[in-house]
């Protein structure tokens, strides 16, 4: 029987909003060392293999180690690096972070995101042109440092940035909408949302401004990395279960883009549940530098928010007004 972990890495884990950001990043990793095992097979080939496949163990047709990870970790770490050199959201850091990244030749890479970055390389501009081409998945799947680093910022800011890192790639209203989706989602869940509130908030909204995105009308299995597909079987399986193992397992058996599903249902669960949910078994099997990377990233990231904020409010948090102590609140829960 799958267990959430009781150790890390041997220290206690964090806790509170630490513990929660935290999950959201780890959990992104091992949804995508999880699912990229089954990546691309049929629901039935993958109960024919494995039964039920909840273990990493690497494999699949990228023939990958146990515990690594692909494109959709790789990137979210490029952008994390990207975003704390650069002392905040920089379209121009980020879009060279992503051009460092692709030359180090990873273990896997999208057409649009590759035809992104070469664009880039050759006009030196850190944006494509709205592509109907363009809605897939891979701007969301790397969208959780984005999450932290504007934690707190007002709506407006939070889809700037988040549209910033996704254009480098990707230009679509679905893609951007879907993306700024799961950022929300993972942001209300950091503050202590339930799933409930998730469903009646961030979903909500982008069900009603693109309908595209309804889930519920029939199971999503073999998802494609259109990002509507991609976000049907992320939904259906955090509405329909209680835990970050039974979303995982529940999104990763259905196939199809599964590293990437697998790694979107992972930050939003990591977010919600807290690094403690995460399977110890799962932990121990996920790579320890890239463990280490994901820890020390999303508390970095964290500061870099409560930096961030207080540098623009011209306040420290002994003196944050009224209107401030929603902020405030999360500050305090973030270190104690």
């Amino acid at each position: 029987m799958i267990q959430p972990v009781r150790g890390f890495r041997g220290a206690d884990p964090p806790s509170g909003l630490q513990g929660r950001a935290v999950g959201a990043y780890l959990g992104l990793a091992v949804g995508d060392a999880l699912g990229a095992t089954v990546e691309f097979m049929l629901p039935r080939e993958i109960k024919a293999q494995y039964g039920v496949h909840n273990r990493i163990r690497g494999g699949g047709w990228l023939n990958l180690k146990p515990g690594q990870v692909t494109d959709d970790t790789g990137m979210a770490l490029a952008l994390g690096e990207a975003i704390l050199a650069a002392g905040g959201v920089e379209v121009h850091t980020i879009a060279r972070a992503f051009d460092a990244w692709l030359r180090n030749k990873p273990v896997d890479v999208g057409h649009t995101v590759r035809r992104g970055i070469v664009h880039f390389r050759r006009s030196g501009q850190p944006w494509v042109p709205e592509n109907p081409q363009d809605a897939g998945n891979g701007a969301c799947m790397r969208t959780l440092p984005i999450a932290l680093a504007t934690l707190g910022q007002s709506e407006a800011a939070v889809a700037a940035a988040c549209q910033s890192q996704a254009r480098v790639t990707h230009h679509h209203p679905l893609s951007d909408a879907g993306t700024l989706c799961v950022v929300r989602m993972v942001q209300a869940a950091l503050e202590g949302a339930s799933a409930l509130d998730l469903l009646h908030g961030p979903v909500k909204a982008l069900l009603a401004a693109h309908s595209e995105f309804r889930f519920r009308s029939r199971h999503r299995d073999n998802p494609s990395a259109y990002i509507v597909e991609t976000l049907q079987a992320v939904f259906q399986a955090l509405f329909d279960t209680d835990s970050f193992a039974e979303c995982l397992e529940n999104v990763v058996n259905r196939g199809g883009d599964a590293d990437t599903t697998g790694a979107i249902a992972g930050m939003i669960a990591g977010a919600l549940y807290g690094v403690e949910a995460i399977p110890r078994e799962w932990l121990h099997e996920l790579n320890s530098e890239i463990q280490r990377r994901c820890r020390q990233q999303a508390l970095a990231l964290l500061e870099l928010a409560v930096q961030r904020y207080t540098a623009y409010s011209g306040t420290t948090v002994g003196s944050l007004n009224h209107s401030s102590s929603r902020w405030s609140s999360l500050r305090d829960r973030c270190w104690c």
